[in-house]
């Protein structure tokens, strides 16, 4: 798993959404966060599940990291200071900045790492992003159940994401694979509950909002 940084990191990647109930200067960004979001840990977690062992067909996750789960949620997560949505804010910007830096970690730095000792510094680059998962898993409790049950799985699957690389265990990065994947369901979830609001004027998928 650390010789091949391409099949085993992951991260991926969220932010928060609460459905709108007043009037606002711009579109909800949320939606467009959690989207890319989802998308981007579906597509690498399908290879960190192993569904998808053909080797050099990981590369097709770094456009859409650099493209979508990191610029356009990069994005979304400006657009959220405009809407002072501080939880929001921080979370989409941080995790565009993680696509950003994976991509860039995968395409320009992983490649000169010394084969025998990469597993170190890959898994430390997964540490520091567990580490700020839980922070924000701890603030989602105020946002709402869907937001919550996004970060709390996103915290698992970098938990086993970094066991297995500093362990250099393909088993425990097999099933961070899976819970990515669990993750960008819930997150496609909760980003179809916002678009739908939107659309609907109205709820129509619950999540739970903390009162």
């Amino acid at each position: 798993m650390a010789t091949d940084l391409q099949n085993r990191t992951s991260k991926p990647a969220v932010s928060t959404y609460v459905p709108d109930s007043g009037p606002a200067s711009i579109a909800d960004p949320g939606p467009l966060g959690l989207a890319a979001f989802a998308l981007t840990t579906f597509m690498l977690s399908v290879f960190n599940a192993g569904l998808i062992t053909t080797a050099g067909l990981e590369s097709v996750v770094l456009p859409v990291a650099l493209f979508y789960g990191g610029i356009a949620q990069l994005a979304a997560g400006m657009w959220e200071f405009k809407k002072a949505n501080t939880f929001g804010a921080l979370a989409f910007s941080s995790y565009g900045a993680f696509w950003l830096s994976f991509a860039a970690l995968v395409k320009f730095v992983a490649p000169g790492l010394p084969p025998a000792s990469a597993h170190q510094a890959i898994g430390l680059f997964l540490l520091a992003w567990t580490i700020f998962t839980v922070i924000m898993t701890i603030a989602a409790v105020r946002v709402s159940g869907a937001v919550l049950g996004v970060f709390v799985v996103l915290t698992l699957t970098f938990v086993f994401l970094t066991a297995g690389e500093f362990a250099t265990n393909a088993s425990l990065a097999k099933i961070g694979g899976w819970l990515g994947l669990i993750t960008a369901a819930l997150a496609w979830y909760t980003a179809l509950a916002g678009v739908t609001s939107a659309t609907y004027k109205r709820s129509v998928l619950p999540t739970w909002p903390v009162g």
